[in-house]
């Protein structure tokens, strides 16, 4: 496998992830308009993070990858993890 077919199955496995983080980060931001909270970078970091262990957690778990309860946990987990999030402030 070249590096870029590498790096083209790595992107695609963790798109839904990023995906789903940054809408989860970002609508809460457009409802308060645009007013900028500290540490709003590691809120996203920690919803991506969330979301691909959360993928690999279902990878490791069904040997393999797309499974829709798998993506059923990485919606439950993100939006568990983002709601926790804006909740504390």
């Amino acid at each position: 496998m070249t590096f870029l077919a590498f790096f083209g199955h790595l992107a695609g496995f963790v798109a839904p992830a990023v995906f789903i983080a940054l809408l989860l980060w970002t609508v809460p931001r457009l409802r308060r308009a645009g007013r900028a909270a500290p540490g709003a970078g590691l809120e996203a970091f920690m919803l991506v993070v969330a979301g691909v262990v959360v993928l690999l957690g279902g990878l490791v778990l069904f040997d393999r990858d797309g499974k829709m309860a798998t993506y059923a946990a990485l919606v439950l987990v993100q939006g568990t993890l983002a709601w926790w999030l804006h909740r504390k402030r």
